[in-house]
């Protein structure tokens, strides 16, 4: 397994183009209102991006057809905006790339309209608390599935499982390299595989289901839920470790 190493010039490289992920994220997250519908959703995401001197880079990637992932309810990752509006007590994952100067950036959250269910909302803490579990985890040297064996400890603990043959990636000129980092331990034991190593960067994206953690993409080819049946939730951050701890890059 061939893992790149970043210069602190690349790193930085990388970092510009995740600032901007994280803006529209933010932006999006605040603006979501009862009656949007994903797709003006989605040309709101797509039209921050451009007007900060990006491409949204998910964007006709692998035949993807908009720059922002819109999963809506029991849609876990990869929803295509369509003319569904949005509503009271819907949770809608964003997930949004950028590609700036040959880099790319991504990053994801899940966002609840108007008032949720309480239940939703341990969901959805669930998979941002594990992310930054993960990230304050990390350190130079551990194994990879160290890392994912924690992060399923994690979510287990609070009562979910993590979506399976689903994982985080690495990033760098390509949108996703080597290595995959799942939410979940691979086998028996997690003292083999690769080792994290200054200069790596990486997507980590918890995707949280209730009860079951077999993974069903829906007709469209593209939408993820869970075979439960039941609302799903997804984070994600880059990050680059620096310093033989991981610092996040997508952030305002």
């Amino acid at each position: 397994m061939a893992i790149s190493l970043k210069t602190p010039a690349q790193i930085e490289k990388m970092r510009a183009a995740n600032k901007i992920v994280a803006q529209t994220l933010n932006y999006l997250s605040k603006e979501l209102r009862p009656g949007m519908t994903l797709k003006e959703i989605n040309a709101m995401g797509e039209d921050f991006i451009y007007s900060h001197g990006a491409i949204p880079a998910f964007k006709g990637l692998y035949n993807f057809p908009a720059g922002v992932c819109t999963s809506v309810n029991q849609v876990i990752i990869h929803g295509i905006p369509t003319d569904y509006k949005i509503k009271e007590g819907d949770i809608v994952g964003l997930d949004i790339g950028t590609k700036l100067d040959g880099w790319f950036g991504d990053a994801a959250m899940t966002v609840g309209v108007g008032e949720i269910s309480k239940q939703d909302e341990a969901l959805i803490a669930c998979a941002k608390d594990a992310l930054y579990f993960a990230i304050e985890t990390i350190e130079a040297g551990m194994r990879f599935k160290e890392l994912s064996n924690e992060i399923e400890k994690f979510i287990n603990a609070r009562g979910f499982v993590a979506l399976r043959s689903y994982c985080g990636h690495g990033i760098g000129r390509k949108p996703h390299e080597e290595p995959e980092i799942p939410n979940y331990l691979e086998g028996h034991n997690p003292k083999q595989g690769p080792k994290i190593k200054n200069g790596m960067v990486f997507c980590l994206e918890p995707m949280i289901c209730f009860k079951e953690a077999t993974a069903k993409v829906l007709s469209d080819k593209w939408s993820v839920v869970s075979t439960d049946g039941m609302n799903g939730s997804h984070y994600e951050h880059c990050v680059a470790v620096i310093n033989n701890k991981a610092e996040i890059l997508s952030v305002e």
